[in-house]
């Protein structure tokens, strides 16, 4: 499951292991000094930040209120169909509903999309007496597609608060590994180095752990809860027109129409209805989309390592990239090799990959993946080598910032979930996050009285969901930025056969010196994700505050400087202090470090 674009890094295999000389040892000592000087100042930037937005949020509420909307013409070049589109207040002739929504005159809610958010919001609608719901999905047909999805306990405590019976389902066909042993390894060494406790935070409130489902069966699972003639297949929304007084009509790319009185763009990180409601592209440099500067490769196997049933989910890290190994259930795993790499490299790094066999490894993606990780750990060497070429996939990771600045919503029109804030999948919450805004969605429609009321309720929507899940948005990519750019293999002194230093250089001293903060890290992490998953409150201040100094830490140790990389991404700020939405994480800080470097 998931924004903002990061200098890409070249891979290495894996760099050597050397004790340092007798002049590098207190050199690297020198710099780690100077640049822990700066951590006093990271108090007073979470303060500030956090104040900033407690401050700022009456005047975005009062910005984004839409209440009087009317749609004015805007046109824009899709390059999906290469013709131009508008948002345009439609002609008087089409007929307009009673403003009170009543059982025979229902709330007409069009969801775009069948992903697992549009899935949420159209089950959590689809019980409410007054609203009546249509999904609206582009594939002609249903069809098994896709691997696994983990649902962390936030999203598994809506599914239960939202519909027993369905929560029931899902959970039989649920692989559980919050309860299992989840941590980071040293990718070198297999050593274990920092674990996360993903089952503690969730007993403690009284939430189903973390698991992961195969994709395929939740779509079958939500669609089965679903009335006949909810979900119109066959053709897609390709962009949206306003009705006079209210409403809206969903303009499809087979030259159809649809109307409603609220549309719900659940369409992806391509969105046509974000391309619609920001007058920008659906895709390319103008789509407010920017490549993360990491390419992932994904296996998925049939495997029984040493650890089966005991470990749910393994980070590998060292240095330059790193690996995921995650049980799936039912004998089967996933992996993840997260590389830094220029986008494209599908195509233009495919003649590196071998033709023949490497080290027992299949010709392709695997034998090019024992390459890249050689002198890697024997456990990630033998995953790769249990895995056929036909069972790993190559793609680019997207993403966006947060849309502090930009419009969730316009009139009666609105976006979820990677539509409005695409993540990395590093916490695996990109599905979360989208069911928590349909779950917010739905409450905010569910007792309407008019449909002149919809603009404010999403209106309400927006503030409900906006620093949570910029904040989610931002540490996913902290995420990658600081195992990729600042993890290393962590220094060590070895006695076998003498006395060793073993990667004494700054970044691997750090990463050791880091391995008792981690874990309080993980625990503040997982209490913020895990706490108010029903997001009843705005701005947590308290937990802002938290959230920013803690997850600014480790980032300012390993940086070159405070403002390197992601703390304000962490907030979800950058599209705030950059004031266009694409601008990147650190062009932004590294401006904001030089002009409150003298205040600090």
């Amino acid at each position: 499951t998931d924004r903002v674009c990061c200098r890409a890094v070249e891979s290495d295999a894996c760099a050597p292991i050397h004790p340092p000389t007798d002049m590098q040892l207190p050199m690297n000592v020198r710099r780690f000094a100077r640049r822990s000087s700066c951590l006093a100042r990271i108090g007073a930037v979470a303060g500030a930040t956090a104040l900033l937005l407690h401050v700022a949020r009456p005047w975005f509420a009062g910005r984004e209120s839409t209440a009087n909307f009317v749609g004015t013409p805007n046109s824009l070049r899709s390059p999906l169909n290469r013709r131009f589109t508008a948002v345009a207040t439609a002609t008087a002739e089409v007929a307009i509903a009673s403003d009170s929504i009543t059982d025979e005159e229902p709330l007409h809610v069009l969801v775009a999309g069948a992903g697992v958010g549009g899935l949420t919001l159209a089950n959590a609608l689809g019980n409410m007496p007054r609203i009546k719901v249509t999904v609206i999905e582009k594939t002609s047909a249903f069809k098994r597609f896709g691997g696994p999805i983990q649902l962390a306990s936030n999203a598994m405590m809506n599914l239960k608060e939202l519909n027993r019976e369905l929560y029931d389902k899902i959970e039989a066909k649920a692989t559980w590994t919050g309860n299992l042993t989840n941590g980071i390894k040293d990718g070198i060494r297999s050593e274990w180095y920092a674990m996360f406790d993903l089952k503690t935070p969730a007993a403690d409130r009284g939430m189903p752990f973390t698991c992961v489902v195969e994709r395929p069966d939740l779509q079958e699972i939500m669609l089965g809860e679903l009335g006949q003639g909810i979900v119109r297949n066959g053709a897609g929304v390709d962009s949206y027109t306003h009705l006079p007084g209210g409403g809206v009509i969903a303009n499809l790319d087979d030259g159809t129409e649809v109307r409603g009185d609220v549309l719900i763009g659940a369409d992806g990180i391509w969105s046509s209805i974000r391309a619609t409601m920001h007058k920008n592209e659906v895709r390319g440099d103008d789509s407010g989309a920017t490549y993360s500067g990491y390419t992932v490769y994904a296996g998925e196997l049939n495997y029984k390592p040493t650890d089966n049933g005991e470990v749910g989910y393994k980070v590998y890290i060292g240095p330059s990239q790193y690996f995921v190994v995650t049980d799936i259930g039912k004998g089967q795993y996933q992996w993840y090799a997260f590389l830094a790499k220029p986008v494209g490299t599908s195509k233009s790094e495919a003649p590196l990959k071998p033709t023949e066999v490497v080290d027992g490894c299949a010709a392709g993606n695997p034998a090019y993946l024992r390459q890249v990780f050689e002198g890697w750990s024997f456990e990630i060497h033998d995953i790769i080598r249990a895995t056929r070429d036909d069972e790993v996939q190559q793609r680019d990771l997207y993403d966006r910032p947060p849309s502090l600045t930009e419009p969730w919503h316009e009139g009666h029109v609105a976006l979820l979930g990677d539509a409005i804030h695409a993540m990395m999948p590093n916490l695996g919450q990109g599905g979360c996050q989208a069911m928590e805004d349909a779950i917010v969605i739905s409450e905010e429609l569910e007792n309407l009285s008019r449909r002149s009321e919809v603009p404010d309720a999403l209106a309400k929507y927006k503030e409900r969901r906006l620093i949570r899940s910029a904040s989610v948005q931002g540490l996913s990519r902290f995420a990658s930025d600081i195992i990729i750019r600042g993890f290393d293999t962590p220094a060590k002194i070895s006695f076998d056969d003498g006395i060793k230093f073993e990667n004494f250089g700054y970044a691997g001293i750090v990463t050791r010196m880091l391995q008792p903060i981690l874990p309080v890290f993980f625990q503040v992490q997982f209490s913020f994700l895990y706490s108010d998953y029903r997001n009843r409150f705005a701005l947590d201040l308290g937990a802002a505050v938290g959230f920013l100094v803690l997850g600014g830490i480790p980032l300012l140790l390993f940086s070159a400087g405070i403002f390197d990389a992601g703390i304000v991404a962490t907030l979800g700020l950058e599209g705030l202090v950059a004031g266009v939405e694409g601008g990147g994480v650190i062009e932004t800080l590294t401006t904001i470090g030089e002009e409150t470097a003298g205040l600090l």
